[in-house]
């Protein structure tokens, strides 16, 4: 009798499971949505099927009486641009002080206890200050998705520069590299398959700062359309555009993890081995 830890489902049947709690989860909302409409045709807390549908077309496919423009695709182009500039700040910062605080010891005494201190800071806390010094434009969000996710990215990448071998550098050394050519030919190409893995682990809080620097101000954007709405108990449009946002995150990562393959196919072949 095999016992429970070492039963493996075949490729069909994981599938089947995966997509089990999301088909229940459907179905448990269509029965309360139509037991409350039953009871109240205008009820908006769990708005069904038809009304949700009404909502994106009316906010995907019709133009905006006041703009002219169709909403939820300029909430969208908004807050990706808002997001991607945010991330590739980041990603770059990240980068750069992971790989020096890592590999360099006089850089890492330097800089390290800072990075430390930077990230136990609750980004949401800087929101406020971050208004105050930037003002309440474009510019205030992005940084607060950067300065939220950088010392997590710099942090990964710092400890990814650690582990790797010792052996490595010294093997350079031996072969006259300085410590240039070490940093950006030897430590380097290694870090660049980990930036993406931290990319992604970060693209959550990055997506949560997002939504919360759109919901004070902001003009546009999915975080500042839901909280727009949330006045009218629009969950018509709320519901939608919250499953819009994790659609976007999930296409987000999957894009992510797709360039890693293709970039970096000894990096997965590693992981995998």
């Amino acid at each position: 009798m095999k016992r429970l830890i070492n039963l493996r489902p075949t490729a069909p049947f994981n599938l089947m499971l995966g997509l089990l709690p999301f088909m229940l989860l459907i179905i448990a909302y269509m029965a309360g949505s139509d037991a409350r409409l039953e009871l109240n045709p205008n009820d908006k807390l769990l708005p069904g099927l038809e009304q949700m549908g009404g909502a994106i077309e009316r906010m995907a496919l019709e133009p905006s009486k006041r703009t002219g423009d169709y909403i939820l695709w300029t909430d969208t182009a908004s807050s990706l641009t808002r997001l991607g500039l945010g991330v590739l700040i980041a990603a770059s910062l990240g980068l750069l002080l992971g790989l020096l605080t890592g590999a360099l010891p006089l850089v890492s005494s330097t800089f390290s206890p800072l990075l430390t201190v930077v990230s136990l800071i609750p980004p949401l806390a800087l929101l406020p200050i971050l208004f105050i010094v930037f003002g309440l434009g474009e510019l205030s969000k992005v940084m607060l998705i950067a300065i939220g996710i950088t010392p997590f990215i710099a942090r990964d990448l710092q400890r990814r520069t650690v582990e790797i071998p010792s052996e490595q550098i010294v093997k350079a050394q031996t072969l006259g590299a300085n410590t240039s050519q070490i940093l950006m030919r030897v430590l380097l190409p290694q870090l660049m398959p980990r930036l993406i893995d931290a990319v992604r682990l970060s693209l959550g809080a990055g997506w949560l700062f997002l939504i919360a620097a759109e919901a004070i101000a902001a003009t546009d954007g999915l975080g500042y359309r839901i909280f727009l709405v949330r006045r009218y108990m629009s969950m018509d449009v709320i519901l939608p555009y919250t499953a819009w946002i994790t659609l976007l995150a999930f296409l987000f990562d999957a894009l992510l993890a797709w360039s890693s393959r293709r970039l970096f196919p000894w990096h997965v072949q590693g992981a995998q081995s």
